[in-house]
């Protein structure tokens, strides 16, 4: 019987231990952020529209701006933000450790990482698919006609598991021709060293202008997955969690409401509800989240919609020049919905 209670003793001082780290580790990152005055932002090592340095060395990129709202949210300036170049197998230990406080780094939204890795995806800032780029000398129409071929892929991807799927279900053989980075890849390929490269259809089009001749590669017309793309926080830490998902939506909703950065202080005159709890003039305001009221009007105004975002860096106005497609707000014909903040 003694025995039993001591184990019993211990499972409970265990169980004890446990919540007490749990419930430190629940205000842990924004005090942390809030203490050093700037979002730690793990991003990639180079990705054209996503994160990528510009030629003054200045981060630039669909998931730079996330960061930057993130910043503007908690902070009140979006220039409050630490940049951490990641691989692809760096990123997830990067977050895990504590070296970084969000993960925004085109990283697909899947069952083990949402799980096994102690990660929580906040959203989907990016509906993908995986594709494939050849040279257009090859004279190659369709992927089916790749059996055979050497084709390059990035290390620690859902990419190379993708790749292997569909080989195999359709019969055919390659040669894989690994890389750390996505810059290695786009070389190895321009190099000459595979037939094709594979990633997802963003990238591909992204790495393409990196080429010494793009106007000489294909993208195929095969999408072979889904990749939801989107920023990644540590398990454990609600609060943190809660601050990352509901600036997301506070992107998507503005666009919906027609609210912008260049409209942002006029709208704050609004008598529309639903911009009215966005702007922080009414509604639940920052309590919440545990932030200032005026979160939602300091991510518009300094960063932007969802749409303004997009367009800026991979859509029309930016060198990508990707169609919104899927990524359409809901109402448009896409993907792109968001909870109400009220």
């Amino acid at each position: 019987m003694a025995n039993k209670l001591t184990l019993l003793a211990s499972v409970v001082a265990a169980s004890t231990a446990f919540m007490a780290t749990s419930a430190s580790a629940a205000d842990s990152t924004l005090d942390k952020v809030t203490k050093q005055g700037f979002v730690t932002c793990g991003v990639s090592t180079g990705l054209p529209g996503f994160s990528n340095p510009n030629s003054k060395g200045e981060w630039e990129g669909i998931d730079v701006e996330f960061c930057q709202a993130i910043a503007a949210g908690v902070l009140g300036d979006k220039t409050k933000v630490k940049y951490v170049p990641l691989t692809a197998k760096e990123r997830f230990t990067a977050l895990q450790s504590g070296e970084i406080d969000i993960l925004s780094r085109n990283t697909t939204w899947t069952l083990h990482r949402d799980t096994a890795l102690g990660l929580n995806f906040v959203g989907v800032n990016y509906y993908d698919g995986q594709g494939f780029m050849v040279k257009k000398e090859l004279g190659l129409t369709s992927a089916k006609e790749l059996d055979g071929a050497s084709v390059c892929v990035q290390s620690g991807t859902t990419t190379e598991l993708n790749l292997a799927d569909y080989f195999r279900n359709n019969g055919m053989s390659y040669k894989p021709v690994v890389f750390d980075t996505a810059a290695q890849t786009s070389k190895g390929f321009d190099a000459g060293r595979c037939d094709a490269l594979t990633t997802d259809q963003s990238g591909l089009y992204a790495l393409r202008l990196n080429l010494q001749n793009p106007d000489a590669a294909q993208v195929l017309p095969e999408i072979i997955s889904k990749e939801p793309l989107g920023p990644v926080v540590r398990q454990g830490d609600d609060q943190w969690f809660n601050i990352a998902k509901w600036t997301l939506s506070a992107m998507v909703n503005a666009e919906e409401y027609g609210l912008n950065s260049k409209n942002a202080d006029k709208m704050l005159k609004s008598t529309d509800p639903n911009i009215k709890r966005i702007l922080g003039v009414d509604g639940p305001k920052g309590k919440g989240l545990g932030i200032r009221d005026d979160w939602g009007y300091q991510v518009i105004k300094q960063v932007g919609n969802y749409g303004e975002s997009f367009e800026r860096t991979v859509g029309t106005g930016s060198p990508l020049k990707i169609s919104r497609g899927v990524n359409a707000l809901w109402n448009a014909g896409g993907f792109m919905y968001a909870p109400p903040i009220r």
